[in-house]
Formats: C-alpha cells, sequence, structure tokens
C-alpha cells in the first residue's frame, strides 16, 4: 500500500466502539437492510450486499435509511420482530469480517420527499388521499414543520406535522433503537439535521414557522433532534453510540436555489456556519456521538449527491472547520479523494473519510487501493443515472419511474450492484465466436462480460482508438472521472487479452467469422432543416475541439447542450441557449442533484436562456428566434452549435437471432441504458 494512505486505516472509537479503519460507506437511500419501498423485512439484496463490502475491508457500514413506518403499509419498524430477528443471526457472520455496522433510522422526509408524478393527485384531492391512505400515505410522508411547497410538486402544499406525530416518532426511535442493540447493531445513526430532510427543515428558519415548543428559537427548533437522541439514550443506556447525519451549511438562497461553490456572498435561509458551530455542540451536549457531515439541502443538492460539476473534496472545508467546535469524531463526506482525505485525517482536520457511490460502481475499490491497484478501480462518474435517478423539469414532480424510486442505489456502470441477482452472469456452456462492431463503452463492456464468461470477442472499430463516442462526452475539464473511466475500459481490453482490430470498418457482415455479432455502432446526430444550418457546427464537433467565437448561441437544451453552454462560460465565452420546450432538461433519468446544478449556475451567471422558442435560420453573425412570446429575437453569433439529439445508427436493419444490436444503435440513451442493455444480451449468449 502506498504510504500516503495508511492514515486510513489506522483503528479510532465512536463512543466505546473501535473501528478498525477511517473508511466509511456513508448511507445511500435504497441500501436499508429493512427494506426500501415495500413492507419492512430482512432485505436480502442488501445484506449481500454489505457482507461484500465488509469482506473488503471497509471499517464502518451504514446502510442507507430505514424508516421507523413502512412507506407502503404505514405499519412501524420496531413491530417487524422477524425482521430483527434475522438480521441478528446476519449479525454474527458479518462481525467475523472485523467491520461495524450502525443503522440509520430515519424521521422521514416533509417537503423533501420525491413525490412520484402519479401520486401528486392524492395529495392536491383529499378525497382520492383518503382513499389510498391505509397504503400510501403521501400526506404523512410529506408532513413538514409548517405548511410548504414541496420541493417537487411546487405547487402542492405539504402539510404541518402534529406535535403527537413528532411524539410518536421520538417514542419510535428510542424502541427501534433498542431493537437494533438487541439484534447486535454496534449503533445507530439518527437521520437527519442534513440535506433537507425533516429533522432539518425543523431547524432552518425558512423551514419552520411553527410557533409552538418546536419553532422560533434555537433550542426549540433543534428539540425535535435534540429529544430523539435523549430518547434513545434513556432506553438503550448512555454508552451505545449514536451519530448524526449532519449538513454543517445549507447552501441555501431560497426554495428550489442552491448556493454554487464559487459563489462567497449569499444570502443563506438556512443554517449558516456561525449556528452551525453553536449547533454542533449543542446536537453533541445532547447525546450525539459522531458527526456524519456534509452540506446542502434538496433546494441545494447539488452539495449532498455531487455531480461532476462540483469539485472535489467540496464538503472538506466546512467539515473540518466544524470539528473545531467539537469533541466527539467527524466524518468527511462529498466526492472524497482518498490521498486528500489520508492527509486531513493525519492533520486532524476530520476523523473519517465518508464515501457512498464509489461503492456501488466497484464494491472491492477499498482493497483495490490497499493492493496498490489504483488503475483497477472502476471510478464513479458521478451520473446518478441508476442509483438516483430521480428527475424533476417544470409542470412534473418526481418524472422517474416507479421502478427507479423502489430500486435506487443501482449503478449505471455496474449492473450488478443491488440488481437481485438479474445480472449473475453463469460461465458459457460453449464457447462462441462473437464479434463487436464498435469500440466505444457499449461494445468494450460486451467484450468484457463475454470474455470473463468464457467466450471469445473479438472488436472492430473504425477508429485508431478506443472510447467512440464517450471521447469527445469526456472532454470538458469538469469530466476527469469520464475520463478515467474511458482509461479503465481500455485496461480491462488489455488485461483480458481480447483481440482489438482498431481502423477496422464493417461494412458487410457476411465477411465476418463470428458465432454471434454485436452491433454497438452508436448514434448519429438530428439534423435540422433549418435555412443557414451549413453555418452550424454539430455538438460533437464542438466537444471533438471545434474552436468558437466569443459569443455562442446552443441550439437545443437538454444535458448535453447545457453541459456545452457550461463548459463554453467557462473557458470564458458567452453562451445562450435556445430550447423548444418548457425546460432546460426534460429527462426521466437525470437526477435533480446534476440538473438543479445547471439551472443554478445559468441563472446566477446570468447566462442567456430562452425557453419554449424556436430557431428560424442562422444568419453569418446572428440567430433569428421567434421567443415564447411570439417575438421575432435577434441573437448576436459568432458561433452556433447545434445540440438537438441523436438518432440510432445500426449497420443493419436485418433482424437476425445470431446479430443483437446494443446501446445508441439500438435506442438512443444515457451510458445505463447502453451497459444494463450490454448485459441484457451477452448475458444469454
Amino acid at each position: 500500500m502506498d504510504k500516503q494512505f495508511e492514515p486510513l486505516f489506522t483503528p479510532w472509537k465512536i463512543g466505546n466502539v473501535e473501528i478498525k479503519n477511517r473508511i466509511v460507506l456513508c448511507p445511500m437511500g435504497g441500501t436499508s437492510i429493512f427494506g426500501w419501498m415495500e413492507p419492512h423485512h430482512f432485505d436480502k439484496d442488501a445484506a449481500d450486499f454489505f457482507m461484500d463490502l465488509a469482506k473488503n475491508n471497509v471499517g464502518l457500514i451504514i446502510p442507507g435509511i430505514a424508516p421507523l413506518r413502512n412507506l407502503i403499509g404505514n405499519a412501524w419498524l420496531y413491530k417487524s420482530k422477524k425482521a430483527f430477528k434475522k438480521l441478528k443471526v446476519w449479525l454474527e457472520e458479518f462481525h467475523k469480517t472485523g467491520a461495524k455496522m450502525f443503522i440509520q433510522l430515519t424521521a422521514g422526509f416533509g417537503r423533501s420527499f420525491s413525490i412520484p408524478n402519479a401520486m401528486v393527485p392524492m395529495l392536491k384531492n383529499k378525497f382520492l388521499g383518503a382513499l389510498v391512505k391505509p397504503i400510501f400515505d403521501v400526506s404523512r410522508l410529506c408532513a413538514s414543520p409548517s405548511e410548504l411547497p414541496s420541493r417537487w410538486a411546487e405547487d402542492v402544499m405539504c402539510r404541518a406535522i402534529t406535535v403527537k406525530e413528532i411524539e410518536q416518532m421520538i417514542k419510535a426511535f428510542a424502541k427501534t433503537a433498542k431493537m437494533c442493540k438487541d439484534a447486535g447493531v454496534d449503533g445507530v445513526e439518527v437521520h437527519a439535521v442534513h440535506e433537507g430532510y425533516l429533522l432539518d427543515q425543523f431547524t432552518t428558519e425558512y423551514t419552520n414557522k411553527r410557533t409552538d415548543n418546536y419553532g422560533g428559537s434555537f433550542e426549540n427548533r433543534y428539540r425535535f433532534a435534540t429529544d430523539v437522541v435523549k430518547a434513545i439514550k434513556e432506553e438503550c443506556g448512555s454508552d451505545y453510540p449514536v451519530s448524526l447525519r449532519y449538513s454543517v451549511i445549507s447552501k441555501t438562497k431560497g426554495f428550489g436555489e442552491g448556493a454554487l461553490p464559487t459563489e462567497k456572498d449569499f444570502k443563506e435561509v438556512g443554517r449558516c456556519m456561525e449556528e452551525s458551530e453553536k449547533a454542533a455542540k449543542y446536537l453533541q451536549d445532547a447525546g450525539y456521538d459522531m458527526l456524519n457531515a456534509d452540506n446542502g439541502t434538496y433546494d441545494a443538492w447539488y452539495w449532498a449527491h455531487p455531480p461532476t460539476y462540483m469539485p472535489n473534496n467540496c464538503n472538506l472545508e466546512d467539515v473540518a472547520h466544524i470539528k473545531k467546535f467539537v469533541d466527539i469524531p467527524v466524518v468527511c463526506a462529498g466526492k472524497m479523494v482518498p490521498s486528500v482525505a489520508a492527509k486531513a485525517i493525519k492533520d486532524g482536520e476530520i476523523d473519517a473519510m465518508g464515501v457512498a457511490r464509489q461503492f456501488l460502481a466497484d464494491s472491492h475499490w477499498v482493497t483495490k487501493l490497499m493492493e496498490g491497484r489504483m488503475e483497477d478501480i472502476m471510478p464513479c462518474i458521478h451520473c446518478h443515472n441508476g442509483c438516483f435517478a430521480l428527475s424533476h423539469y417544470k409542470g412534473v414532480a418526481n418524472a422517474g419511474s416507479m421502478d427507479d424510486s423502489k430500486h435506487m442505489s443501482r449503478c449505471a456502470l455496474n449492473p450488478q450492484t443491488m440488481d437481485g441477482g438479474k445480472y449473475d452472469y453463469k460461465p458459457a456452456k460453449k464457447q462462441k465466436n462473437v464479434a463487436i462492431i464498435g469500440g466505444g463503452i457499449g461494445g468494450m463492456e460486451c467484450a468484457r462480460v463475454l470474455t470473463l464468461r468464457g467466450h471469445k470477442a473479438t472488436i472492430y472499430e473504425k477508429s485508431n482508438v478506443l472510447g467512440g463516442v464517450f471521447i469527445p462526452a469526456a472532454a470538458p475539464s469538469f469530466k476527469e472521472a469520464d475520463k478515467k473511466l474511458i482509461e479503465w475500459y481500455r485496461k480491462q481490453m488489455e488485461d483480458l487479452k481480447i483481440d482489438v482490430k482498431l481502423n477496422t470498418e464493417v461494412t458487410d457482415l457476411s465477411t465476418l467469422d463470428a458465432d454471434e455479432i454485436i452491433i454497438a455502432t452508436g448514434a448519429k446526430a438530428r439534423k435540422l432543416n433549418l435555412k443557414g444550418i451549413d453555418r452550424s457546427i454539430e455538438a460533437i464537433e464542438y466537444l471533438n475541439g471545434a474552436k468558437t467565437g466569443e459569443n455562442v448561441v446552443v441550439i437545443g437544451g437538454g444535458l448535453t447542450g447545457c453541459e456545452i453552454a457550461y463548459d463554453l462560460y467557462l473557458k470564458g465565452k458567452k453562451p445562450v441557449i435556445v430550447e423548444a420546450q418548457n425546460d432546460l432538461m426534460i429527462s426521466k433519468g437525470l437526477c435533480l442533484a446534476n440538473s438543479s446544478y445547471l439551472r443554478d449556475f445559468f441563472k446566477t451567471y446570468k447566462v442567456p436562456v430562452y425557453l419554449e422558442s424556436r430557431c428560424n435560420e442562422i444568419k453569418e453573425d446572428s440567430v433569428l428566434i421567434t421567443d415564447k412570446d411570439g417575438k421575432q429575437v435577434e441573437i448576436k453569433a459568432d458561433t452556433v452549435v447545434v445540440s438537438v439529439g441523436y438518432v440510432p445508427n445500426p449497420l443493419t436493419s436485418k433482424k437476425s437471432k445470431h446479430v443483437h444490436v446494443i446501446g445508441d444503435a439500438k435506442t438512443v440513451g444515457n451510458l445505463r441504458t447502453v451497459i444494463w442493455g450490454a448485459w441484457d444480451v451477452v448475458c444469454k449468449i
């Protein structure tokens, strides 16, 4: 192991519980040991995931939130005795690895509950809400400190939670924690004065307008959180460790508007650093034994779930500062880099490194780091396409599918993560020669999995390098993780000794000596029938390095168009976005944490955006559009970049049981659809 990482592998204590190293699996929704959107039970998929991590040198494992009451069915967790009995037996094996486990218990979501769009009418209509209440009580799930607008359906008001409901929750925290303790769980974590969830909404003035004992003064606003830990300690004993998931600073400017990392002077409506210094000590004195910390709220969601645009170690400075005000251990999470975390631990700035989604991409990354195999770690690219595909755009609440809501914490890059055994591939019964046309991510993933199953894969790539369209996609400066992913794939091709034929274009399938053929030729840009279109460049041309002038009009929003505009701004250019729809990014697979960053960026830095607007003509030095009010607008443009999507570009339209089309060549999507679609094919060959 590289000497710089040694501080990560020293023991530390939370209360009287010793943890063997400083690497903490932070909780992720969807990885609850008691299940997520189904009745409470001992969840085998989550248990298998955690056991794998424990065997691969993770010090402290914190499963995703365990609701005190079922999301569906409303039953209390502490009444699920069968689940705790199974947990106790399983923990006996788990503890043999030397790892420790804290279980995170949640008070709930409040206005942050990601309401599936189909459920919105049940909040708006009291009759419909009452009709489904015994199964899915949306009103309870969204109940907030005060009557507040939902983060996901802004035209819906969430009701205020009652004192009786608060008292029921406090008792449930204590009873459930005692059952955890009796089952052998090493400690519990309270969810959360963090990320704008229910307990956090009580603490911040912009979300708490109560006039009773749970609102108004500092002490009243933090009363719910302090009453919870006191009740747990009374039930479980003062020496039973209780961690708190904690956001140091809210980084929030208002409902639906966060503060970017580049903003230093903004009016904080949530918890500022001055209050946090006081709050951290106050929460410690109430009985909390650890702060599991980062920043943000659902209004500034990109701090707690950093997309690729956020800097590495984005929360470290604030978390290190707050440690000065407490005597208990402090964990820091948020795109943490091992070398930076190790130095911060060595210097006493933090006590442990919190990591979450990297474990979904590569559950063995800690072992690989210890063995000096950093280049073998599949990197998380912070896309949230598989683990948190909760999308939101104008007029639609949570646009993600119900399947994605039920099965969070899967991984776009690694279909085997939390997949319920769907992608447990088996060795091939008979070796086949498989020709793969296209050496992009989809083609390389096919070759990798086929080879691991025992087949002979050959890649035919018409260019002189592997990577395909993902090479230009990874070109912007903020796509370092994407670049690492390309290098990871290329290394896999070398390590597995996969036959790769570069500079080889296949136009006739009959020339291939193969038992099976996979077409992974991607997509081509959609063409606009527009006067002056020849004066423009396509998105991929820009990403491949085409030069632009100072004033650049990007025709088409979406993720690609918005990322191009963002890249242009970072380069000192003056971008303008013209989008035909009523929102910049309408996509069911795009996480709100990612899209809200870009929306906030364009708003903060006054990047002109024309929504519901149509481009009429590209002139020599301008673009003519019709805006949403029907007015003709001429926009100055030295360069025009067209980003209006792609259409599949398969090599053939002929269907055959031995010819398989995958990825964008079949249906244009994202990296998740490419990789998962590849597995759907190769696992059956």
